[in-house]
């Protein structure tokens, strides 16, 4: 039997119950689609994580109070609660390493916001002048806090575009008093619509200076310091002159956990690209589940093509002509399938992207070739078995149930 009468047997036989070949394809498709769009979401949440941090710059070192035990980053460090401070003198000493080139110290807490009767809770960043570049913010009107030593306080705030149209409306916002908390602000700045960074969007943020922002919640601690290098090959120095200074500073006692925006970098890329992987495989398994349909079709399509099988093999086709022509049966509906479901997936992946316009839901190429892989291999994995029993089937028997 020539290639081409082999594919034209697959598809007559396929082609002759439309109805147990669409759920077999179907079955398929919604297979590789599960593959393609769950990938999509775990790659494009590594995406989205590595774009956040990276959009604060490349040549960042992240002072931490607190000594993490593992010498290693770890995402919990980001939250845990330290038994030693970090004052703003610890970061005055710091502005003057070697390759520094900007510092900001960083208060973090809540406050309430009042305008003409209008009230609502925000977060309030307490830092210095020096935060604008090291974030990398941008501002839509007015400017930043004024320059000078971060030991001192002005009641001046920067509001993010959030703020200033639940607050203002259509009304300008700069040089307006704003209530925050117990006192009195002048604004003197808005930032850009749509930052973000580091899990924060800047949009409903209130920046004050650093000394103003711990008298506010009366404390002398600073949540991190945020130290940018002059280049990345410069960040190994900054950090061993960093924790030398800060070693000095607190008493011989090594008490704070220094990382580079590397580490944090590789620590959720290789927690996500784990995790892209993990729901990769939970979806693939709705693939096996799907190679156990064709293995039921093919089963039902030997025991209703008996007598034709008997014919063919009367006619002096061998038994693995009969095999072939089978798994090429199994093989072509798979490989519709999966390209029905990669099709699907792309669809939901464009999708989600137009529900959430900032989330790289894209799916890797690796997922696409891999979803198509899995199926084809387990079409033909299960198509087996249906195979060798028609290629076994004894043409005189087989002839004789027509």
């Amino acid at each position: 039997m020539r290639v081409s009468d082999t594919l034209r047997f697959a598809r007559d036989a396929a082609s002759g119950t439309p109805l147990r070949t669409a759920l077999l394809l179907l079955a398929m498709a919604i297979g590789v689609a599960a593959v393609v769009v769950l990938t999509a979401l775990g790659d494009g949440a590594r995406r989205y994580v590595v774009g956040e941090f990276s959009a604060i710059g490349s040549n960042l070192l992240i002072v931490l109070p607190g000594r993490s035990e593992t010498r290693g980053f770890n995402p919990a460090n980001l939250v845990t609660s330290t038994p030693r401070d970090l004052t703003v003198e610890d970061a005055a000493a710091l502005r003057n390493g070697p390759g520094v080139i900007r510092i900001a110290p960083v208060v973090l807490g809540s406050s309430e916001i009042s305008v003409g009767g209008k009230l609502r809770e925000t977060m309030l960043v307490g830092t210095s002048a020096e935060f604008v570049e090291v974030r990398r913010l941008k501002l839509a009107q007015g400017r930043f806090l004024p320059q000078g030593e971060i030991g001192r306080g002005s009641n001046v705030a920067v509001i993010g575009a959030t703020i200033r149209d639940e607050l203002f409306g259509a009304e300008p916002a700069l040089g307006k008093l704003i209530r925050v908390g117990d006192r009195r602000f002048r604004v003197v700045g808005v930032l850009t619509e749509g930052g973000q960074g580091m899990g924060m969007t800047t949009d409903e943020l209130i920046i004050i200076p650093v000394a103003t922002a711990q008298a506010m919640f009366n404390t002398n601690t600073l949540f991190r310091i945020l130290i940018e290098g002059r280049s990345r090959e410069s960040l190994q120095g900054i950090k061993a002159h960093a924790l030398k200074t800060l070693i000095a500073r607190h008493d011989g006692e090594e008490d704070v956990t220094l990382i580079t925006q590397d580490a944090v970098l590789a620590t959720f890329d290789k927690i996500l690209r784990v995790l892209t992987f993990g729901v990769a495989g939970i979806a693939a398994i709705s693939l096996a589940v799907a190679g156990i349909l064709v293995m039921n079709v093919m089963l039902v399509s030997v025991a209703q093509r008996t007598a034709e099988i008997g014919l063919l093999k009367a006619l002096g086709a061998t038994a693995q002509t009969i095999r072939t022509a089978f798994l090429t049966e199994a093989a072509m509906l798979s490989l519709v399938g999966a390209v029905i479901g990669v099709l699907l997936g792309e669809a939901g992946a464009a999708v989600l992207r137009h529900l959430y316009p900032t989330f790289p839901a894209y799916p890797p190429p690796w997922s696409i070739l891999a979803g198509v892989g899995t199926a084809l291999v387990t079409g033909l994995v299960f198509g087996v078995m249906p195979a060798r029993r028609a290629a076994q089937l004894d043409p005189v028997q087989a002839l004789s149930k027509r």
